[in-house]
């Protein structure tokens, strides 16, 4: 209730109220109708009818709400903003005067208490300052353009879902933005695990649904991680196969801009197949990649895939999981073959990444003041550096001409068999 408003959310009614006695009833339903309202939004119930109702509808522009029948009104007010849409101006009654409550009460979100009972002009004037309240600008401050941010793992396993989180978290913690983690791997998403949080159906609910996604539908489907991080994923039954035109997908990153300064999509590889419209309005591309042979050439592909579909997004090339000694492909191999640096390497460390898991906690909050937690540092303030420059300026490739993966040269790593594969691919 107390919560900033946020435009969007569809059309709402101007008034609704629950009440416990006749008297209260018959004078609501009078001064609503002086006032051009729907009578018949006054309700019989009080504050348990309220919770059940909001719960399952939409929120009104102003809420009267009576408390007379609660015993325990501080909590039976914080029941009410879990269903309650941020914006919505509250009016409470009771018969308890006690300053302290109306203190208590007022802290909570309400917006004013009238002691019962009350006169018709008490209830004019009340009802006039909440529209005021409810018709004056928020000022929300200095506001930064939405950034969205997806990961992309080249190959399965490389730990993008782990970056994703991590980015996230950051996000959230360090720079105290209000970020929105959304997981598209609906059957076998790890991101709420990694955070040891339970996910939800909302993810699920929205591809069923999409007629349903506003503002509301987020308020109430995301999962808060804390008070400036909320995940929407999901654990589909591996037997339910979800059938999307991936508009729900995109309805979600739309509502996302509207209550979020950021979105983090952790996006599966296979998504740039079928939902290719996922990342038209992506401002960052963090393609995830290990320095394998395979990796180095699915790390081609879908940068020339960026560069044709998504040329608005900056790119940035994180290698993970990089272990000590010799890997499959040298950082200097790797970067010729897809003609442009790494950006971020991050070290393979077991002990920080078992302990994340241990705790439920994000690799980058695990691995403070480690190795791992310099790179994740690095990482944060290179995804913000490329949310921050030119938005007319493309993807970040080394070479000119037509494709990355056209003028792949891996001669000496290929067999026969593998380099006919990679050219009839190209």
């Amino acid at each position: 209730m107390n919560a900033p408003w946020k435009p969007g959310g569809g059309l709402r009614d101007p008034f609704h109220a629950f009440v416990c006695d006749d008297h209260s009833f018959d004078l609501l339903r009078a001064v609503a109708a002086e006032l051009g309202w729907a009578p018949e939004k006054v309700n019989k119930g009080g504050m348990r009818n309220a919770v059940q109702t909001l719960s399952i509808s939409a929120s009104p522009q102003i809420l009267f709400v009576d408390m007379s029948e609660s015993g325990d009104p501080l909590n039976d007010i914080n029941s009410l903003a879990e269903v309650c849409e941020p914006g919505t101006v509250v009016i409470a009654a009771g018969q308890v005067n006690d300053v302290r409550l109306y203190r208590d009460l007022v802290a909570s979100g309400i917006q004013d208490y009238l002691l019962k009972p009350f006169g018709a002009d008490q209830l004019r004037d009340a009802l006039a300052q909440a529209q005021a309240v409810f018709m004056a600008p928020r000022d929300a401050g200095p506001e930064r353009p939405h950034c969205t941010m997806a990961v992309i793992g080249t190959r399965g396993g490389v730990g993008a879902s782990s970056i994703a989180t991590s980015l996230a978290w950051m996000l959230s913690d360090k720079k105290k933005r209000s970020t929105a983690l959304l997981d598209l791997d609906v059957h076998f998403g790890t991101n709420a695990l990694a955070l040891d949080l339970e996910p939800g159906r909302g993810l699920t609910d929205a591809i069923e649904n999409p007629s349903r996604i506003d503002g509301l539908f987020i308020e109430r489907a995301m999962v808060r991680a804390s008070d400036t991080l909320a995940i929407l994923s999901a654990e589909a039954p591996i037997s339910q196969p979800m059938l999307t035109d991936g508009g729900a997908f995109y309805q979600l990153m739309e509502e996302f801009r509207l209550a979020f300064e950021c979105s983090v999509i952790d996006l599966p590889r296979n998504m740039l197949i079928q939902h290719p419209h996922l990342m038209s309005d992506v401002n960052v591309a963090m393609v995830v990649t290990e320095l394998t042979l395979a990796a180095a050439r699915d790390t081609i592909r879908i940068l020339s895939w960026l560069k044709t579909n998504a040329p608005q997004a900056r790119v940035i090339v994180v290698a993970n999981k990089v272990q000590p000694g010799s890997p499959e492909i040298s950082r200097k191999d790797f970067e010729q073959s897809i003609e442009r640096k790494v950006d971020v390497l991050l070290p393979y460390d077991v002990r920080v990444a078992s302990q994340a898991a241990k705790l439920g906690k994000t690799l980058a909050e695990t691995a403070k003041g480690s190795k791992i937690g310099a790179a994740c540092t690095a990482l944060l303030a290179e995804a913000l550096g490329a949310a921050e420059e030119d938005g007319a300026v493309n993807v970040k490739a080394g070479g000119k001409g037509d494709s990355l993966l056209s003028k792949i040269d891996l001669k000496g790593m290929l067999s026969s068999r593998r380099k006919d594969k990679v050219a009839n691919e190209g």
